[in-house]
């Protein structure tokens, strides 16, 4: 019996050990720097993956009513102490009116068995949509404590400055932009700008769907920390202060995507800077960038 507690006892002081840092978001918000994507996991390998990361220290999970997976999380999730844990989902391009982003909402929380999501996303920008109606939906949902902050994604700089002069008089900060990030797409510009303007960035792809691995660049230096190609990537973004939510489900890559505890020099994160590359992965065809 001794043992067994002793055993349990350990596991937790591991999975406190690996737990993420959280950053305060500009409405006060906590949010972990690391989370776990879940883009493209469905069904078992969802519920498995969700329930390991939550097991090594995860607590940031991040969805989205596209990925039709919120079931399933909402399921991996309810032996977990849910004030533990910062869940995001996104309100779909197709529901941007004010009404269906209010029953979109529902049917999120729904489906996770929750009843607040800690950061709500306009997944794409929509030049069909009514913004300020739309915008005036989320501010619903932020007044009544259905959703703890509000952001968007994929947002250019126009977007963003358009959303700002709604938002600001509102008077719902607009907290998060979840972008493609990564080393072969440092979008410079978009992260001053967001600095600038106090809105915390979250990297999706981080790991450049894997085209990380074969940078030579990225290789040396990894090889000069003893370290993955991938966990240099996300070491990269963590240093520029931008939330990451890497896509895993192996035990081995959950794990290396919160073993990050190790410093690049300014040499090494200059190069990485300078990588010559533009390279955009994520561009459904419904994408717009410059309206």
């Amino acid at each position: 019996m001794q043992e067994l507690v002793g055993n349990q006892i350990g596991l937790q002081n591991e999975r406190l050990k690996m737990q993420p840092p959280n950053i305060f978001l500009n409405n006060n918000t906590q949010m972990p720097l690391i989370g776990l994507g879940t883009w493209q996991m469905k069904h078992q390998t969802c519920i498995d993956a969700v329930k390991k990361s939550l097991d090594l220290g995860y607590i940031h999970l991040d969805t989205a009513e596209v990925y039709m997976n919120e079931s399933e999380i909402g399921q991996a999730i309810k032996d977990f102490s849910r004030e533990k844990l910062f869940i995001t989902s996104k309100v779909a391009p197709d529901d941007l009116d004010y009404y269906r982003v209010l029953a979109a909402c529902e049917e999120s929380l729904a489906r996770l068995e929750t009843e607040y999501l800690d950061l709500y996303l306009i997944h794409w920008p929509n030049s069909k949509m009514n913004l300020p109606e739309v915008l005036k939906a989320f501010k619903k949902l932020y007044d009544e404590g259905k959703i703890k902050a509000f952001g968007v994604s994929n947002f250019t700089i126009n977007h963003l400055k358009e959303t700002l002069e709604i938002t600001n008089q509102l008077n719902l900060p607009l907290s998060v932009n979840q972008v493609e990030f990564h080393p072969r797409l440092y979008q410079k510009e978009l992260l001053d700008f967001c600095n600038q303007n106090n809105i915390s960035i979250t990297a999706y792809s981080p790991l450049a769907m894997g085209l990380v691995f074969e940078d030579k660049i990225l290789t040396k230096i990894a090889n000069n920390h003893n370290k993955t190609a991938g966990q240099i990537s996300l070491r990269w973004l963590l240093d520029k202060n931008l939330v990451i939510i890497p896509k895993a489900s192996s035990e081995q890559h959950l794990k290396e995507n919160l073993d990050l505890n190790f410093k690049l020099s300014e040499e090494e994160t200059k190069e990485i800077d300078n990588i010559d590359e533009s390279q955009r992965l994520i561009n459904p065809r419904f994408a717009e960038f410059d309206y």
